[in-house]
């Protein structure tokens, strides 16, 4: 028996395999370019990010708490107590 071919549009079948192809494709491209979007955002930032000051830096700390202290934002007892922490 001789295989006959239909002409004109795929079956049923055909579509759903079709479709199905289709939505992958796009999923697989979608999900990809989300990675790279993703990526590059996260380049950016630790790119964009400013050097954090050392841990270490403790001199510039206490001065930072003598300038809040200058101008009043801190008590002499917030410093102090501040200053202690820093210290120990």
């Amino acid at each position: 028996m001789p295989l006959i071919r239909r002409g004109g549009r795929p079956g049923l079948l055909g579509t759903m395999a079709r479709t199905a192809v289709i939505a992958g494709t796009a999923n697989a491209v979608t999900t990809r370019h989300q990675e790279r979007a993703q990526q590059r955002a996260q380049e950016q930032a630790a790119a964009a990010a400013p050097a954090a000051p050392a841990a270490n830096d403790l001199a510039a700390q206490i001065q930072r708490l003598g300038d809040l202290h200058a101008v009043g934002t801190l008590t002499d007892d917030e410093f102090a107590t501040a200053k202690a922490r820093l210290l120990g």
